[in-house]
């Protein structure tokens, strides 16, 4: 089969051309709103740097995410038209409601940033307050600003001033364990005109170490009137009907447990997904990936997906071995069509022992 025959080309410009996705709505009724943009489901792909492009977004969208975060991407690029971060921002139509995610830590920046992030054509904007990594939080943006709450009021005073959309912030609890201000911060938010907030439940210091904090979610929760999405350590299924229970809050955000399985979002597991139906979508998701970003560099990128959806597959390590040293495109979909064959080889070997 040839890489052509794989999917329809994407639109190139933000919101060019028909619709490619049908997003799943699991109610007819909004099950929260952001201000006055309704949101159709309680499960939202976390954003996530490196992995939240449009071709991953579109397969979390049509598998039941309720809404769009892209890959953050900095106030500065913004301003200076980056063709990366250009590309960052494109979206599908059917991906709305949109949210484009920025950071920094210059206030004017950031307000002319927004301002531009509306016109690119977001529904919403988000604030980054909760990237741990040194050279983003060491300067003072990221999670850099959960240090001065006052300037964060600043900040969003000027942001939902600026623009006619939503706006809303990312936040951790707080820099670490001895300046935990997430109550504090979720107030000035909301006092400075913020339309949600998504609480990761670890402090700056720990990463992605250690346990979420989900007491301290729901104290985010308890704490503002606006909706409050709870993120951290819901791995699988039945972690999303207890950080619910938990932490009352109006959505669960996923970010490295959809990695490889973004059926979490239908509310299945993994290993309750057929695996034919695994290696379907390792197709669409790989021709989706060639088709935004090139051949050579779309195959590079996939990798780091293809990893996670074989993983604990039969035959993962022979194949995981041969699509990591697979360099050309076409040889890679042959890969995919010998894992298809094996599947319903054993599928078969498998009625004819029963029978």
């Amino acid at each position: 089969m040839s890489v052509a025959m794989l999917a329809p080309s994407m639109a190139k410009p933000a919101e060019a051309g028909p619709a490619r996705i049908t997003p799943i709505r699991h109610s007819l009724q909004p099950a929260f709103f952001v201000r006055d943009v309704p949101v159709y489901g309680d499960l939202v792909l976390s954003p996530m740097a490196g992995y939240s492009d449009m071709p991953y977004r579109l397969i979390c969208r049509e598998h039941g995410s309720a809404m769009s975060y892209t890959e953050f991407v900095p106030a500065e690029a913004v301003l200076h038209g980056n063709h990366k971060t250009l590309r960052m921002l494109r979206f599908d139509p059917g991906e709305r409601p949109v949210v484009f995610q920025f950071f920094g830590s210059d206030e004017a920046a950031l307000e002319a940033a927004a301002r531009r992030l509306e016109a690119l054509g977001a529904d919403i904007v988000d604030l980054n307050m909760g990237c741990s990594v040194s050279n983003v939080a060491g300067r003072g943006a990221g999670a850099g600003l959960l240090r001065d709450p006052v300037k964060i009021g600043r900040i969003f005073r000027r942001l939902t001033q600026a623009v006619s959309i939503p706006v809303t912030g990312k936040i951790r609890l707080g820099w670490d364990d001895a300046s935990r201000n997430s109550r504090e911060v979720a107030r000035v938010l909301e006092d400075n005109g913020a339309s949600l907030i998504a609480v990761h439940g670890r402090t700056k210091a720990q990463a992605y170490g250690g346990q979420a904090d989900w007491d301290a979610i729901a104290e985010v929760k308890q704490a503002v009137k606006i909706p409050v999405v709870g993120n951290g350590d819901v791995r699988a299924v039945a972690d999303i009907e207890r950080m619910q229970r938990h932490t009352g809050c109006d959505a669960v955000m996923i970010g490295r447990a959809a990695i490889g399985n973004p059926w979490i979002f239908r509310r299945r597991d993994r290993e309750q997904v057929d695996l034919a139906d695994q290696v379907d979508l390792v197709r669409r998701h790989l021709a989706l990936m060639l088709d935004f970003y090139g051949r050579e560099r779309g195959l590079i990128l996939f990798r780091k997906h293809v990893v996670k959806y074989v993983k604990g597959v039969p035959g993962a390590a022979d194949l995981h071995q041969r699509m990591m040293a697979c360099q050309e495109a076409d040889r890679f979909v042959d890969l995919i069509d010998e894992w298809e064959a094996s599947v319903n080889g054993r599928a078969d070997n498998s009625r004819l022992s029963e029978n």
